[in-house]
């Protein structure tokens, strides 16, 4: 499995874990549904963002030849 992969694994199971505690103790009870979307949104863009950026680099160096 490649890094990017398994980083975007692991963020996606941090955020649900994150929503499901928020779920639990009622504080998404006083967000709206549309904002709880637009904070989802977000949240998954972040963590594509960052393991984009975080990434191994794919393969050999670039040589010019002249």
């Amino acid at each position: 499995m490649k890094f990017i992969n398994l980083f975007l694994v692991g963020y996606v199971v941090l955020v649900i874990g994150v929503t499901l505690a928020l779920w639990k103790t009622g504080v998404l009870a006083s967000v709206s549904p549309i904002w709880f979307g637009i904070g989802m949104l977000i949240a998954i863009g972040i963590g594509i963002m960052v393991a984009v950026s975080s990434g191994k680099p794919s393969g050999g160096s670039v040589q010019i030849k002249s």
